[in-house]
Formats: structure tokens, sequence, C-alpha cells
């Protein structure tokens, strides 16, 4: 190399990897996991009875939690990609309450991890259908919510 030239690469990319694919099904996905155990999790609890501190209610209790929190950090994941990736500072013309929406979803990704709420669970989804309608309207698309569940 010529030390007389000096030599600059810039890349530039809207995200961390510029492939251009971003859905919000994923996160749709893991909010129903996080819904279905929360509801495995309060059925178990109501349907066991006293007997709370079975090594079988404990062992079946810890893997419904485990997996509600881990789905819960996922959707928290994927909302995060699709707000602070795909959209950009123009979105916020035709959508002000953006950022709110995506913090108030967040907040609930938490809520869900750390309790054990069909309410929390509820509005989880809710979110992420309204953020699935936002997503797709910037977009340009209809496309129908559809659960898996």
């Amino acid at each position: 190399m010529d030390d007389d030239y000096e030599y600059m690469i810039e890349a530039n990319a809207h995200c961390d990897g510029p492939c251009g694919v971003y859905d919000p099904a994923s996160a749709r996905i893991a909010g129903e996991a996080v819904q279905s155990m929360t509801k495995k999790m309060i059925d178990l609890a109501e349907n066991h009875g006293d007997n709370c501190g079975s090594a079988s209610y404990i062992n079946t209790m810890s893997r419904y939690a485990a997996i509600k929190e881990e789905e819960a950090q996922k959707c928290k994941d994927e909302l995060l990609v699709l707000w602070t990736d795909f959209f950009k500072p123009q979105h916020l013309d035709e959508y002000p309450d953006l950022h709110d929406t995506f913090w108030k979803a967040a907040k609930l990704c938490s809520a869900c991890k750390v309790e054990v709420s069909s309410v929390h669970a509820q509005e989880l989804m809710d979110a992420i259908e309204g953020i699935h309608n936002l997503f797709w309207g910037v977009k340009g698309r209809d496309v129908p919510w559809i659960r898996a569940s």
C-alpha cells in the first residue's frame, strides 16, 4: 500500500446487517408462547390443589416459567429490532405515537417475564397486533392478523 494514499471504506446500512427482512410474525409467535405458558401456569396452580410442594408440580411449573421468560425476552428482542432498525424518523410523521407504542410493548414483555398475569399476556398480544398493523401499514400491505394458537 502506498503511503501517499489514504484508503477509507465507508459502509452504510439501515441495521446491523442490511438484510432488509423484517416481519412482526416472530414477535407474535413468541408472544403467543408467553400467553400459552402463562395460561398453563395459572391452570396448573389452580388444578394442583394444596400439593404445590411436590417434585412434579415444581418441575412442571419451573419449566413453564423458564419457557415464558425466554419467549418474553425473544418477543422483546424482536420488537426492539423492528423499532430501532426498520422504522425511520419519517415514519413518525404518519405515526406520532410510534415510540410510545414500542416502549409500552417492550415494557409488557418485561412484565410478562416477571409476572404470571393473563391480563398482561393479553395486553402484550394486543400490542403486538397493533404493531403488526402499523408495520404492514407502513409497507402499504394488508396482511391479516392470524394467530398460530
